[in-house]
């Protein structure tokens, strides 16, 4: 009765209908994936449904599974392993599916296990379905909880970069941040590269992991088919949503990264100012696509990246100018000193990374001065700007100027602080002046407000010289005080005098002491010798940091390992010490016959007893006797006597009954040149005497 009822209604060619019209009317799709060989077969619904065209779908379960989010195909993986490991026959999950345009839906993923006699898994069979309405109210706020949770870490990679960034006082260190922040983990960057343009190129600056550059591109032309030129060329980023994007719009490229398995990529023009800086590539393997928000992101992120460059770079132009600007206000050269050994050293607040055209005022010199002796000099002006550093060069040169003149070293500070004072600036300056004569050993020195110096003593100790000083340059001529004492000490041989700026001393939330303790250690572990005692301590002042310029000017008398070369013999009268002028009369006698001036010994005898003498009864100090033969068109003998006394002396007539003033017209009377000169510590009077060589 069945077959005949069913034979009289009859039923259409195509009934029963086959399932894969079923399943798409009620959005579903199907697959059959053969584990042995490793392929999946899916409809046209199921292509749909993972929003891949069939001539995109190779068959590889890894092509469908591109389309998965990193969580949700390892949370796949995992539930169709343990459900093929237990022996079950089906599973099923919801999972969420990136589409091409980046935006992600809810699915259902059913699969049914078909084993062999053994119970091994052969193949799976199953269907999907579009389950975004099913999940309905509950699957879309778990949507919006998901993106805003997935904003918010996007927003928070922007936020810990920039946070990152706004440390960053270098280019180089701008790139450490690019490359070490974790905030571009969290985007899931496989690799990235940045370049900086360079007259109409784009230059490699940066890559990470280290070799994922391709070879080749490590400086680039702006108008080459490369995407970051493509990026900067136009001033729009360039986003890459798939291989076969890649492939189709940058052939060139292509072929050398797909050993990096890149999925997506995103290339972004740094612009700073509306002109391009640079560019930065982030490639992706594990992504499909960007959603507006992520591409938002990218951009932000972008811009606070130029930013930061164009910062960085601005900071470096400054820094040169700055660094140039004050090299050339500071001497070109030291000249050499003989009988020491001298190292200067500057290093500028920009090595501490202080921000701002911090040019600093500190600075050292070295003055050849007449007789032989060297005027050390050391000083800061007050500020850190062009305004401190112009007044520095010209404070400078003029203490240089009044030094060389011969003014004695009180002379050189007051006539510096008026000199400061005219100028009409805002301006003080502290300086320490340091005259030495190292064939004596002697060291006059003067302070104005500077802190105090150290010697470094033969056996390795140090200790500071206290110094009586006056008040800073400019400031003791405008409150009228230009009074500065003069402190003496004597260098020995082997000894070393350690002149340097505050910025070597003072230490963040140290006491000016306790700097000054530490620096004396330092200067006592050191190496003898004046460079690397220098080198030392200025390596040490990188180490502690700090945006306080330094100024540092180490000078060493060296040993007397020689004896006074012939034609020149010099000695040292005590005062108030008969057998010592007794002494020094007998070798100037012997001396001058030695020398072939035997017509002459009477003469030159009688003339340096009266400027010896003359300069122990008229100054409280001792006197330096200093003979010498001159080289040159007449063979001359010389003689300079040295005394502490500034009081220049001058010729005048005693009369018939006076009994001074007869001394030095009996000079002018024996001689055939004399004069006097200023010195830094007093004054020197000299004569020559013509002695030809004697005939034999």
């Amino acid at each position: 009765m069945a077959e005949q009822g069913a034979s009289a209604l009859s039923l259409p060619e195509d009934w029963p209908a086959h399932p894969d019209p079923i399943l798409a009317l009620n959005r579903m799709g199907s697959f059959d994936w053969d584990l042995d060989a490793g392929l999946v077969h899916m409809d046209a619904q199921g292509h749909r449904i993972f929003d891949i065209t069939p001539e995109e779908h190779d068959g590889r379960p890894g092509t469908l599974g591109d389309r998965l989010p990193g969580a949700e195909r390892e949370r796949l993986d995992a539930l169709v392993a343990q459900a093929m490991k237990d022996g079950s026959e089906n599973y099923g999950t919801y999972v969420r599916l990136r589409r091409r345009d980046g935006s992600l839906r809810w699915t259902h993923v059913q699969g049914y296990i078909r084993r062999d006699g053994t119970g091994r898994p052969r193949r799976i069979i199953g269907i999907l379905r579009d389950a975004t309405e099913e999940l309905g109210e509950i699957a879309a706020r778990r949507e919006r909880a998901a993106q805003d949770a997935a904003r918010r870490e996007q927003t928070n990679v922007v936020e810990t970069t920039t946070a990152a960034l706004a440390h960053a006082r270098t280019v180089q260190d701008v790139i450490d941040v690019v490359k070490d922040t974790h905030g571009l983990a969290l985007l899931g960057a496989r690799s990235l590269v940045l370049g900086l343009v360079e007259a109409g190129r784009i230059r490699l600056v940066a890559e990470g992991p280290e070799g994922t550059s391709v070879p080749g591109t490590d400086v680039t032309r702006i108008d080459e088919p490369y995407p970051m030129s493509e990026a900067v060329r136009t001033l729009s980023p360039r986003f890459i949503e798939s291989p076969e994007d890649f492939a189709e719009r940058y052939p060139v490229l292509w072929p050398h990264i797909t050993g990096l398995n890149i999925t997506s990529a995103a290339y972004l023009p740094l612009i700073a100012h509306a002109r391009p800086i640079g560019g930065m590539g982030l490639l992706y393997s594990d992504r499909r696509g960007f959603s507006p928000e992520e591409r938002n992101v990218l951009v932000a992120l972008g811009s606070s990246i130029a930013q930061s460059l164009q910062r960085a770079m601005l900071f470096e132009q400054e820094k040169d100018l700055a660094q140039g600007l004050q090299q050339a206000m500071l001497p070109r050269t030291i000249p050499s000193v003989p009988g020491a050994d001298v190292a200067v050293r500057y290093r500028s607040g920009y090595a501490g990374g202080s921000l701002g055209r911090d040019i600093g005022g500190d600075w050292y010199d070295l003055i050849p001065l007449p007789g032989g002796r060297v005027g050390a000099v050391i000083g800061d002006v007050q500020g850190h700007d062009t305004h401190a550093a112009a007044v520095m060069g010209q404070l400078r040169i003029v203490l240089r100027a009044y030094a060389a003149e011969g003014h004695t070293p009180a002379t050189v500070m007051a006539r510096s602080s008026v000199f400061l004072h005219e100028l009409d600036t805002d301006r003080f300056a502290t300086c320490l002046y340091a005259e030495a004569d190292l064939s004596t050993g002697i060291v006059q020195l003067v302070r104005a407000g500077h802190i105090d110096p150290l010697v470094r003593l033969g056996d390795g100790n140090c200790r500071r010289v206290t110094v009586d000083g006056g008040l800073p340059l400019g400031l003791s001529a405008e409150f009228g005080s230009l009074e500065y004492p003069v402190s003496t000490m004597e260098l020995g041989p082997g000894q070393s005098l350690v002149l340097c700026t505050d910025g070597l001393v003072e230490q963040p939330g140290a006491d000016l002491d306790d700097g000054m303790r530490a620096l004396i250690g330092s200067v006592a572990d050191g190496p003898e010798d004046a460079r690397e005692l220098a080198d030392r301590l200025m390596e040490l002042a990188e180490e502690r940091g700090g945006d306080d310029d330094v100024a540092l000017l180490v000078l060493r008398r060296r040993a007397l390992t020689e004896r006074q070369p012939a034609g020149r013999l010099q000695w040292h009268v005590a005062p108030g010490d008969p057998e010592d002028l007794a002494q020094v009369r007998h070798m100037v006698r012997n001396a001058v016959r030695s020398w072939g001036a035997r017509e002459r010994s009477y003469e030159i005898e009688l003339v340096a007893d009266e400027l010896i003498t003359n300069a122990l009864m008229h100054t409280e100090g001792a006197a330096v006797v200093t003979l010498r033969v001159l080289s040159g068109t007449d063979r001359r003998l010389r003689i300079e006597v040295e005394d502490s006394a500034s009081t220049l002396p001058h010729r005048r007539d005693p009369g018939e009954q006076g009994l001074s003033g007869r001394g030095l017209l009996l000079v002018d009377r024996l001689t055939d040149v004399w004069g006097v000169e200023a010195r830094g510590g007093g004054k020197c009077l000299w004569c020559e005497f013509v002695v030809p060589e004697e005939r034999s």
